[in-house]
């Protein structure tokens, strides 16, 4: 169970403690942060509200112990991480179990979670060694005018501290995917994790400390972003900030100065159907695409997109497998649990409404239960429904039929957001046409919207952010260029 046995250090009473120094601490605040159950609506869990002075302290730490991790062999920080890697995937149950609870993740998802972590900790452990174990060598005359009498060498060095914020929906794994980086590259990590989600990630870190990791290195400090938000971020001790979130990036990048940023930051992912495309193929992908785990996920399929000819058939084929979908609470595996906030769940009913008073055609009943919302389909969506443009971020799809791809790419490119989008058809052709003309970090081809495996570049354009992750892209985002050139007192050639 959460919270005992190997994790019985990291909690005080009901209050799970906040990590600095190589330690579990309670905060000199006296206060916490309740964390609700998204099915009960109710506290299952509390973390410490950490203090600014909390913060200072962590952050001068981290900096302190950063000098010496950049001092540490490659081979022995990816060893570290090797041993973190399998502790975490060796306590799979406890962390899953978190999962279910903070943020009704079904059962078996949420292990798979846990594994995908360790996963991508061991990968990114590998490839950091492959990369930064590599550097650059120049020579001057490779420049018009110049003789060889310069040769520069270049490598890899790590920026400093990396400021880590992951998301509600993947709290451990889109931790790791920042935090493991951040270490292969010679960076310490102070994280922030979200309110819901901080227990899972409270245990996944006590997974790294259990891997032995200098004191210091790595810190996780839980609270309220009304006290500690703005001062983690405007910290002038951050010299890097990976974000996966929403509309706070955009604040955080506007106040971050000169600090390197790495955001992801939603989307609204489009799936343009041609008329040639495989309908059950459609159908299959777009249910699973816009309502695992409610839809509350990035890469979820936002707006269908529907050549006129065959909307009729495949609105039809998506029916029918809605009707199939699970609903009900996490624990029982469900494919539909509720929305993690009653806010969010206010939200995603605001969006449904407007629709309804404006014309879209509801091939469900809207049902909702506290924060349990049934999967909805809206056919006949126009551009002057919210819908059609806000990401809900709940089990509500909404269907815009097209008379032309053109159409569905203006759609697609007219939206503020610019993250993933899917295009299906059997014209290979046709399909690199649109993928080109698609304002996305990523399309897919002939299958929803996919943040993975961990290894492939994820990036989005416009509003989705900055930058790209995916582990190698996330490795050198996290470092910086330091070159260092030897000058001869006479141009030198190597002679055959």
């Amino acid at each position: 169970m959460a919270g005992t046995g190997t994790f019985g250090e990291i909690i005080d009473g009901d209050v799970f403690k906040y990590y600095a120094q190589g330690h579990w601490n309670k905060s000199s605040s006296g206060k916490s942060v309740p964390i609700i159950n998204p099915t009960t609506r109710k506290t299952d869990f509390k973390v410490q509200a950490c203090t600014q002075a909390e913060v200072n302290s962590v952050m001068n730490s981290a900096k302190t112990a950063q000098k010496s991790w950049a001092k540490t062999p490659l081979w022995k920080r990816a060893e570290l991480l090797h041993k973190a890697a399998a502790i975490l995937k060796e306590h799979k149950a406890p962390i899953a179990e978190c999962l279910v609870k903070e943020i009704a993740k079904p059962a078996k998802d949420a292990v798979t979670e846990v594994v995908r972590s360790g996963d991508l900790v061991s990968y990114c452990a590998e490839e950091g060694v492959r990369i930064l174990g590599e550097g650059k060598f120049l020579v001057s005359d490779s420049f018009p005018g110049n003789e060889r009498t310069k040769y520069c060498l270049s490598s890899k060095i790590p920026l400093g501290v990396v400021l880590a914020i992951p998301p509600f929906n993947y709290p451990v794994n889109l931790a790791v995917s920042k935090i493991a980086p951040a270490l292969i590259a010679g960076n310490s990590v102070v994280l922030k994790p979200p309110t819901q989600g901080a227990v899972a990630a409270l245990h996944m870190v006590h997974c790294f400390h259990l891997a032995g990791f200098p004191e210091g290195l790595i810190s996780c400090v839980t609270g309220k972003g009304s006290e500690i938000g703005d001062f983690l971020t405007m910290h002038p001790g951050v010299n890097c900030i990976s974000f996966t979130g929403g509309d706070t990036g955009i604040a955080i990048s506007k106040k971050a100065g000169m600090v390197p940023l790495q955001m992801e930051l939603g989307g609204k992912d489009a799936c343009i159907v041609l008329e040639d495309a495989d309908l059950d193929l459609v159908a299959a992908n777009i249910v699973k695409g816009g309502f695992a785990y409610s839809g509350q996920r990035c890469t979820a399929v936002k707006v269908a997109l529907v050549m006129e000819s065959v909307a009729n058939t495949l609105v039809k084929k998506i029916n029918d497998k809605v009707a199939q979908l699970t609903v009900g609470p996490p624990e029982n595996d469900c494919v539909v649990t509720p929305v993690v906030t009653e806010s969010s769940a206010n939200f995603i009913e605001g969006l449904v409404m407007d629709a309804k008073e404006k014309g879209a055609t509801f091939c469900q009943e809207y049902k909702r239960e506290g924060n349990l919302i049934w999967p909805l389909l809206l056919d006949n969506v126009r551009s002057d429904m919210r819908i059609a443009w806000e990401e809900p971020f709940g089990p509500v799809l909404p269907v815009i039929r097209i008379k032309s791809v053109d159409e569905g790419i203006h759609h697609c490119n007219a939206s503020n957001f610019g993250l993933q989008g899917c295009v299906f058809t059997k014209d290979i052709n046709k399909a690199m046409l649109i993928s080109d003309a698609m304002e996305t970090g990523t399309v897919q081809i002939n299958s929803a919207p996919s943040r993975g495996p961990d290894h492939f570049p994820f990036q989005g354009l416009k509003d989705s952010g900055i930058g790209s992750q995916g582990i190698t892209n996330s490795i050198n985002m996290m470092t910086k260029v330091k070159t260092t050139v030897i000058n001869l007192p006479a141009a030198s050639y190597t002679m055959g």
